[in-house]
């Protein structure tokens, strides 16, 4: 029987090993997909550990640290200088966040390469922010004030990747994203993405903008998946938009490590109900 893994520090509760497994019952295999809580210091001394397993995923705090792991980086992975797939095979090292969340958009029927305004820049929102940019987006960062130096951080490493990017900066000034704001207009907006914890699960009464913005808002992306309907994506919905939360891009970043390490490939309709079922578990 083959081995994989999710390895992190602290794991807590992971849908890792529901959706990896079905992944592979989809395929016609049953694998061991275990979770191995590595502290930063032991990670060096796990090397053997690792290497026993076919391949594994990664989180939050080795995405950078398992570099030195990797004989080889994919694209996405030498661009953010994070990992969080290997296929021990050849040890190579993948960003399959990248995957999920490009995968998840063009799921909704909407675009990168479009007038796209991203909430918030650290983390994952600094991945979605460029993948926007290179994709020839019209790209509006929003983030608060007490963050202009990410902010600028960010437009910064945009414009080194890609010099002509439409790239520009508003600041948040009441904690929420409002129409004054943007000076008392919001622009149309053909996809708005939160990469904030904002409305997560305990805090599900918030939203990181207004009713008001939402208005002009196309499609929504938010990143966060707990509960399985953010305030956002309810509120965006009522408004008339598209709105995916953040599921679809767990879900289909572990189908991108499938992809990696067996070249699998599935049906819409199953990857749709592994996505609906795992929303039922958060």
């Amino acid at each position: 029987m083959r081995r994989f893994g999710l390895i992190g520090h602290p794991l807590g509760h992971s849908l890792s090993p529901q959706i990896h497994t079905r992944l592979f019952e989809l395929s016609g295999e049953t694998v061991d997909y275990q979770l191995y809580d590595i502290a930063p210091e032991e990670l060096q001394e796990k090397c053997e550990l690792l290497s026993s397993l076919d391949g594994f995923n990664i989180t939050i705090p080795h995405k950078v640290s398992i570099i030195d792991y990797c004989s080889e980086l994919s694209e996405g992975a030498q661009r953010y200088r994070s990992v969080n797939c290997v296929d021990n095979r050849s040890r190579s090292g993948y960003n399959t966040d990248v995957m999920g969340f490009t995968k998840s958009i063009e799921m909704m029927g909407a675009s990168l390469s479009s007038d796209v305004l991203l909430i918030g820049c650290g983390g994952v929102g600094r991945m979605m922010a460029i993948e926007t940019a290179l994709s020839g987006g019209r790209l509006i960062i929003a983030a608060l004030k007490s963050d202009e130096e990410l902010a600028q951080q960010a437009v910064r490493e945009i414009k080194d990747k890609k010099a002509d990017a439409d790239v520009q900066v508003v600041f948040i000034n009441n904690g929420a994203l409002c129409p004054d704001d943007f000076g008392g207009e919001v622009p149309h907006i053909d996809l708005l993405v939160n990469a904030t914890p904002v409305g997560m699960h305990p805090k599900t009464d918030r939203m990181p903008c207004t009713p008001e913005v939402l208005e002009k808002v196309s499609c929504v992306f938010d990143a966060v998946y707990n509960p399985k309907e953010t305030l956002l994506a309810k509120t965006a919905r009522e408004k008339g938009a598209k709105a995916m939360t953040g599921m679809a891009m767990l879900v289909l970043q572990a189908v991108a490590a499938h992809e990696i390490w067996d070249g699998a490939s599935y049906n819409k309709e199953d990857i749709d109900r592994l996505i609906s079922d795992m929303e039922e578990l958060v």
